[in-house]
């Protein structure tokens, strides 16, 4: 790799700006985890995202905005979809409700379909950065296709080997990737679990919480085998074998350098912020598997044990 294409660490605001509006990609923080940023109206820029991240085409970004009215300007809202927006915007829920027809957005960003998945981040950094671009901007993880997603920018940076600028925003809040909701009339259905959880969402609307009813990628974080340490994952173990490397929630807990505990206190928020961080650790360990705990299926734990499922996933799939 030349010199020339590698970046200091980290940028600002302004010069992540600067890149963007050369039609390059850089790495922003939001409260979910770092995104990979490029322009969502310009094909080039779109390209260089699943250049960059090794992403299959069919997979299909979220595009992050600054205010509603950057989001009315891409897609339909309807009133069901107005309210979950007013209910739980800025933060970590991607909305994926049908493209208007004039949408200034690349056709790369919805890998085809119809619909457009659409957030606004709260990180103060990413809503800086969205509104002095004053543009949409297409962002997946900010990692290799299918790893480990990233928490920390020095997570960026050892996964892109410095290639691709960095805004700096310290550990991300939340640790998972945003609750995906598709918004149809005035039905719900979850797509990807998050740190908004179904139970909130029908508290917030009334409605009940539909799971998808086929396993057609609609949304980004659909793959069955994502968010993958180099590591083979094992599933709810309570007791690991020799070789293997350990990570605990609770009282479940290992012992010694190749074992990690994600919440001591059984707390599901912080597990989900330590989750991809712990999981670098131990594949770190050199060891060739790592089991898990048990880890309770309500709240965010239903997002944490989505990742995990997707880590333990065969790969060949």
């Amino acid at each position: 790799m030349n010199e020339r294409h590698l970046y200091p660490f980290p940028v600002s605001v302004n010069e992540a700006v600067e890149h963007l509006n050369n039609g390059a990609v850089v790495a922003m923080p939001t409260e979910t985890v770092y995104g990979l940023a490029g322009a969502a109206f310009n094909d080039d820029a779109v390209l260089k995202i699943f250049k960059t991240k090794g992403r299959p085409k069919f997979n299909p970004l979220i595009v992050h905005c600054a205010d509603m009215g950057m989001a009315q300007s891409i897609a339909d809202f309807s009133p069901l979809a107005h309210e979950l927006a007013a209910a739980f915007w800025p933060g970590p829920m991607t909305l994926v409700l049908p493209k208007k027809q004039s949408a200034k957005i690349s056709d790369l960003v919805t890998a085809g379909l119809e619909t457009v998945a659409i957030r606004l981040p709260k990180h103060p950094l990413a809503r800086e950065l969205l509104l002095k671009f004053a543009q949409p901007v297409a962002a997946p993880s900010a990692n290799p296709s299918g790893k480990l997603s990233p928490t920390s920018a020095q997570h960026v940076i050892e996964g892109f080997k410095n290639t691709v600028p960095v805004v700096d925003g310290g550990a991300c809040e939340a640790g998972v990737e945003s609750t995906i909701l598709a918004v149809l009339d005035n039905r719900i259905v979850l797509l990807r679990p998050g740190s908004i959880s179904a139970e909130m969402v029908t508290a917030a609307t009334g409605l009940v919480v539909e799971l998808p009813q086929s396993n057609k990628v609609v949304a980004p974080g659909m793959l069955k085998s994502h968010y993958a340490p180099n590591a083979s994952v094992r599933l709810n173990v309570t007791k690991p074998s020799g070789e293997e490397a350990f990570l605990g929630f609770g009282t479940i807990a290992g012992v010694g350098a190749s074992s990690r505990n994600l919440s001591p206190s059984s707390d599901l928020a912080e597990a989900a912020k330590n989750l991809f961080q712990y999981l670098r650790e131990l594949d770190a360990t050199g060891a060739p598997t790592i089991a898990v705990a048990p880890i309770p299926n309500e709240g965010i734990g239903i997002a944490i044990n989505d990742r995990l499922t997707r880590a333990a996933a065969d790969r060949a799939l």
